[in-house]
This record gives structure tokens, C-alpha cells and sequence, in this order.
């Protein structure tokens, strides 16, 4: 039997990462499992001029797509928008795209202002000194000041606005709107060993340069020197209990599919929104006949997606095409309430650059206007390269019918069952959706836009997993407290973004990983009485 260590820690993308390299320093034995590898930079698409085509297959943000033995299989056939994760050391900052807003002090506190969802049993202030931490440690870039933002303090600066950029503020400035370049995790120049973006290809999928952030070249190389054990190619089938109703540890399968138990005394969740309450569910025993840490009955339930509303067109001027990060600016004009609108809370928006040469291709055959014949070559060449896109991010409201679930039939390589995604769109959510597309309209028909095409929602846009286990000081009513500690297992903890109370409206990766630091910051402080 193998010993017991401190504290075991699943998964290894960005909140397991964090929360690994700030335990480090208590010297305690930390192992984190993955269920996936370590990425080699040298295989990545960007390193080929057929990236883009393995974006339809083997590199799919969609695990259902790429199936590698390291995915697990998800069932979303109940849900309009499609789940996309990834699988490895890094998760699935591997392939996100770098865009790197913070959640708004107010959307700690909707129920107080809005009257909807709940509080946060924390508010933005507690969680500012792990913002500013993670973005040193992720090497962010970008222009400190904005009016409609957080402020924020970027060691790098802004990404440049480039061919698209300067297109986009015309426009907005001619409509009076909000616009301020976006904070990315992208680097600018040469900082903490990774080289500066030399514009390789579009930052979905992975960067061969190592200029976009992701945690297996940002946080798990101080984790590891701090003396953190990372194990790769692990998949944890269930979290244990003891007599006490403790966690006792885990069991999964190794690298050569063999059923091994790790004994912990701390077990740490960094599995997603969706991961994470799946091995909740499938951790269930005779003590906890529902799942683990489910006596609320919220494991699950309030899964937040963020519906986007895209819209775009095409300008005379070139664009960038996939030149630099695809996104450059950002909007917030329309981010917190104005009833008149008709809705209630809001959305972020955020300006796409353009797109590569083989998407555009496929997907304006799709939309019917690059047509097959004579003609093909002529339209393609006026779309080619003129692309400028209008993405709204709409706050998801938690509804508890939104759930994720143990599939019946469907399981992964090991056996284990898949998880099942219900989801529909609010009412709510919707006539945000179709505000941000008559806004997006009048922006692209202000640039000079023809040929506007909308996809509302993204259908493969369900990169951001939200509220299935969420954080409050209820035990009725949430899943962990407000330090990340699970109401009924005092030594489990969950750091990822399945503990958000309300999604915001903007991408959520910055504000998961503040998490993870926070909440182990209050490990730290309380390592005395974890027990208690």
C-alpha cells in the first residue's frame, strides 16, 4: 500500500496548478494526479502550415472530436452549446485564447443589487491580492486604467492593436462606445524565461512559442522544483471515505490502466465545472448514497456556460487575419444592469481580429456566401483576410435545471461513467443574446461590414464550466464554504470553477485561478484546524 501524503490534488490545469505551487511552500507532501501528459510544444499545430485543418480533428477543443485516450467521452446531446476542455498538464490553458478579464465587483454581489442567484459568501476585495499574484506568476499584458474595468496593474504591456484594432475603435468611437485593449496572458516581451508572441498562428490551438501562458510552462515548474510530485496519465475513478466520513484518498487507474488506491489526508478537486462534480457523483457510498459532499442536492445543478452571441462581417480594409492574439480590445459598455434594456444583469464584449485562411474557407461555404464555380476564387479573396467579429459573453444566471449528471450508458476508456449535460438557455440569457446582436450589428454596419453572418449561440463555445459545486455559508444551499472547504467532508476541498455562485460576463480564467490561490491561502492560515 502506498503512504499516505499531506495533501493529493486532481487534476493539473490552471486552478490545480496554482493551488499546488502556493501549498508548496508549507513543505507538506503534495501529489497532484492528471489524467493526461505533458505536452511537447514541438507537436503542436502551429509548428506546421496545416494547423488549422487539425483543429477539425485530432486538436479539436471538443473532446468528442479528438478522442484521444486521455478524454473522457461527454454526453451534451441535451444542450445547444457544446462542451470543449482539454486534457493534460496545463488543462485547458493548452488551448485557451488568452483573453484575460477579472470578474467585476459587482457580480460578487447580484442578489444584493439585482435581486437574482445569490451573493458570494466573498467579495472582490478579499480576492485583489491573488488577482495581482496570478497575473506576476501568468505574465499578463495589457494597458492599466480602464474606466469600466477592475483595475488592474499588467507587468507587460499591451498587445498591439494592429490592422483589426484600429478598424474596431474607429467604429466605437464614432458610436460613442466603450472599447479599451484587453489584457491578455500573452507575452509582449521576453519575461520569466518564455519568449515574446511572434505571431506563429492563432493562440487556439496551443503555442509552439511558449509566448501564451499556460500553467505546465507557468506555475507547475516552481511547484515541481518546490518538490511537488506530479504523476501524469492518472484518471481518478472516486474520492474514499473512512469511518468518520473523512477523506481517506483515492482510487484510480494508472498509466498502464491499473486500479491503484493513493491514501490522502487532504484531497484537493481541480476538475472543471464538469470533471468536478462528476467525480462527486460517481464517489457515492453508503454513507453518501447521493454523491460525495452532495447533501444539498447541488452537486451538479447550476451549471453556468456563458451563452456567446457572435456576429461578424466583412470590411473592405484588411484585417489581421491570424496574425497575433485573436482578440486585442474589449468592451464593457454593456456589463451591469440597465432594466431598460429588458433583461436583467449583462454581457462583456470582446472583438475578433479574424480568422485563418482554412476556417474561413469552411465556414463561409457553411453560411452559404462563398459559393462553389466560377465565382469561388473572387468572393473567397474579398472575404480572406477582411473578417472583423463581435463576440457578446452573456452572464449565465444559475438555474438548477442546467445540471450535470452521471450518464446511464455512456463511459470511458476505464469504464467509469461519462458525464451528461442538460442545459438550456434562459429567458433571461436570450433577449441579452439578441441585445448584444443588434449592438454588434449597428458596430459592423459603423466599420463598413457586409455579408454579416451571426451565430448565436456558439455552438462549440462551452468553454467555460461554472456553478456545479458552488461556494456559500449555507450547507442547505451550497456545496463548499467560503474558504473552498466541502460543508460535509472537512478535509475536501474544490478549487476550480464548478464553486462560482453567479459566471459574470466575461471569460473566467483569471478569476478561478485568484481562487485557487485564495483558497489556499486559507489552507495555509488554517492548517491547525483543517479537521475541525
Amino acid at each position: 500500500m502506498k503512504d499516505p501524503v499531506d495533501v493529493l490534488i486532481i487534476g493539473a490545469g490552471a486552478s490545480g496548478a496554482a493551488v499546488a505551487w502556493s501549498l508548496a511552500e508549507t513543505k507538506m507532501h503534495i501529489l497532484c494526479l492528471e489524467q493526461g501528459g505533458w505536452m511537447n510544444p514541438a507537436e503542436y499545430p502551429s509548428t506546421g502550415r496545416d494547423w488549422e485543418a487539425k483543429f477539425y480533428g485530432e486538436w479539436s477543443s471538443s473532446p468528442n472530436v479528438r478522442g484521444r485516450p486521455e478524454d473522457y467521452p461527454i454526453n451534451d446531446d441535451n444542450s445547444p452549446i457544446k462542451v470543449v476542455n482539454y486534457n493534460a498538464v496545463g488543462g485547458s490553458t493548452v488551448m485557451y485564447t488568452a483573453h484575460w478579464p477579472r470578474l467585476h465587483p459587482s457580480d460578487f454581489k447580484v442578489k444584493t443589487l439585482d435581486g437574482v442567484a445569490d451573493d458570494w459568501p466573498i467579495d472582490y476585495e478579499a480576492l485583489t491580492p491573488f488577482f495581482e499574484e496570478n497575473d506576476r506568476m501568468m505574465g499578463t499584458s495589457g494597458l492599466s486604467g480602464d474606466p469600466l474595468s477592475p483595475l488592474t496593474h499588467p507587468p507587460m504591456p499591451q498587445q498591439p492593436m494592429g490592422l483589426s484594432g484600429a478598424i474596431i475603435a474607429k467604429a466605437m468611437n464614432k458610436l460613442g462606445w466603450h472599447w479599451w485593449p484587453s489584457d491578455t496572458t500573452v507575452a509582449t516581451m521576453d519575461y520569466e524565461g518564455r519568449a515574446r508572441c511572434i505571431n506563429l498562428g492563432h493562440c487556439t490551438p496551443a503555442c509552439a512559442q511558449g509566448a501564451k501562458s499556460s500553467t505546465d510552462i507557468t506555475y507547475w515548474p516552481h511547484a515541481i522544483r518546490a518538490g511537488v510530485e506530479l504523476r501524469t496519465h492518472c484518471r481518478v475513478r472516486e474520492i474514499t471515505t473512512d469511518e468518520n466520513g473523512m477523506a481517506s484518498g483515492v482510487v484510480y487507474y494508472d498509466k498502464d490502466g491499473i486500479e491503484q488506491f493513493q491514501p490522502a489526508h487532504v484531497v484537493v478537486i481541480a476538475c472543471n465545472g464538469v470533471g468536478t462534480p462528476r467525480l462527486l457523483l460517481n464517489s457515492a457510498s453508503g454513507r453518501f448514497p447521493n454523491g460525495l459532499a452532495n447533501s444539498s442536492g447541488l452537486v451538479g445543478k447550476n451549471l453556468m456556460f456563458h451563452p456567446y452571441a457572435q456576429i461578424y462581417g466583412y470590411v473592405k480594409e484588411p484585417t489581421d487575419s491570424n496574425r497575433a492574439p485573436p482578440t486585442c480590445l474589449w468592451s464593457k459598455q454593456w456589463y451591469d444592469t440597465d432594466l431598460s434594456r429588458g433583461f436583467v444583469r449583462g454581457y462583456g464584449v470582446q472583438f475578433v481580429r479574424g480568422a485563418g485562411p482554412v476556417f474561413e474557407a469552411v465556414v463561409s461555404e457553411q453560411k452559404g456566401i462563398l459559393p462553389w464555380g466560377e465565382d469561388h476564387h473572387r468572393v473567397f479573396r474579398k472575404l480572406n483576410g477582411h473578417r472583423l467579429g463581435f463576440s457578446a459573453i452573456c452572464e449565465d444566471l444559475p438555474e438548477e435545471h442546467n445540471r450535470v449528471t452521471l450518464d446511464p450508458v455512456l463511459k470511458d476508456s476505464h469504464g467509469i461513467p461519462a458525464p451528461k449535460v442538460d442545459y438550456t438557455i434562459s429567458e433571461n440569457s436570450r433577449k441579452m443574446m439578441e441585445h448584444a446582436l443588434a449592438r454588434g450589428r449597428e458596430f459592423l454596419e459603423t466599420a463598413g461590414a457586409s455579408d454579416i453572418c451571426v451565430n448565436s449561440p456558439i455552438p462549440w463555445g462551452g468553454w467555460h464550466l461554472l456553478g456545479t459545486a458552488r461556494m456559500g455559508t449555507d450547507p442547505e444551499r451550497s456545496v463548499v464554504n467560503e474558504w473552498g472547504r466541502a460543508h460535509d467532508v472537512k478535509n475536501l476541498f474544490i478549487v476550480d470553477g464548478s464553486i462560482f455562485v453567479t459566471s459574470g460576463g466575461v471569460n473566467p480564467t483569471s478569476t478561478i485561478q485568484a481562487l485557487a490561490l485564495y483558497i489556499a491561502d486559507q489552507m495555509k492560515q488554517r492548517l491547525a484546524n483543517l479537521f475541525d
